[in-house]
């Protein structure tokens, strides 16, 4: 981190003086390279560690310095949330905020810079949790449906691309990203099996079983596609021939939900609920489904798939050998 302090330079801050502003950017570097964060996530914790700042400086009435921000005091951090309460932010993200603002705490300790030790002093507010909404089986696979896509005033490939992305979601329980980050040469060609290989959070790797009618809608589509679709290019592609956008598979869910009659609620990540549940309800292995979903925790798994504890004993007593 040395030789890359020497390059980095300090985040733009009204709030803060440079030494805070030096640290943030040699923090935000740390979780790019080392923690490997999505892009997205950096951006929110880099966000929430500007506005705690605005707030410190407003509430001390003096620009935030990295001697008085080490000597943080835990009223000053319920402060700020009890302000984000006020604003009417909901729990998930102050709860987000508080990682942000932790891990740079632990950030700054961990580089001989400070002991925050009032971040940690502080309880994370409480989140209820919303359990998933799955689909109805029947209307699931007509989302995978090109002739769904008929009356629309698109290219047929692109129908045919959509069908097989939504089968994908369903039938082997992908997320969005995982799906439109495979390549070519990771889908199966016809004799060579059934399994594709998936990088999933974190960069980890799985491998899930994708069934032969899936597979021959990506065939299908991958023969009707105009443009060339190299062994190390996306499997998934635009009309304008880059990688396909995750927001366009999202406006075409939009789409379909109206077609079909589906609520809100019916979204690309809700194919993925589906087919864990659906799995489940059908007599499925809950371990088994927590490897197809990449999942760490068996308990995300129970969320993820509306089970509840009388299933759980349900599994126990069916499976123990002793039950």
């Amino acid at each position: 981190m040395a030789k890359q302090a020497a390059t980095l330079q300090p985040i733009e801050l009204d709030c803060a003086d440079e030494s805070i502003a030096l640290e943030m950017a040699r923090w935000l570097a740390f979780l790019r390279a080392e923690r490997r964060l999505s892009p997205k996530t950096s951006e929110a914790y880099a966000r929430d560690l500007r506005q705690f700042l605005q707030f410190l400086a407003e509430h001390w009435e003096a620009r935030v310095t990295l001697k008085r921000f080490s000597a943080l005091e835990a009223t000053d951090v319920r402060a700020f949330m009890a302000k984000r309460r006020a604003d009417e932010i909901a729990g998930r993200s102050l709860m987000r905020a508080l990682a942000g603002l932790r891990s740079f705490g632990r950030f700054l300790e961990r580089e001989g810079r400070g002991k925050v030790g009032a971040l940690s002093a502080i309880r994370a507010p409480k989140v209820g949790k919303s359990l998933p909404k799955p689909l109805p089986m029947t209307a699931a696979k007509r989302l995978a449906d090109a002739d769904e896509r008929a009356g629309e005033d698109r290219e047929p490939w692109i129908w045919a691309r959509d069908a097989a992305v939504m089968a994908l979601l369903y039938g082997s329980g992908l997320r969005i990203s995982e799906a439109l980050g495979l390549k070519r040469r990771d889908v199966p060609a016809p004799g060579e099996g059934d399994v594709l290989v998936v990088i999933g959070k974190g960069n980890k790797t799985r491998m899930v079983p994708v069934l032969q009618n899936v597979l021959a809608l990506i065939r299908d589509y991958a023969a009707m596609c105009p443009y060339p679709l190299p062994a190390e290019g996306p499997m998934f592609i635009g009309a304008r021939g880059g990688p396909l956008q995750p927001r366009i598979i999202q406006l075409t869910m939009a789409r379909l939900r109206g077609a079909l009659g589906l609520p809100d609620s019916a979204t690309p990540h809700a194919l993925r609920h589906s087919f864990a549940t659906h799995l489940l309800s059908r007599g499925g292995d809950l371990r088994a489904i927590q490897e197809l979903l990449g999942h760490a925790s068996l308990s995300t798994t129970q969320i993820y798939t509306g089970i509840d504890s009388e299933r759980l004993l349900e599994v126990y007593r069916s499976a123990h050998p002793r039950a």
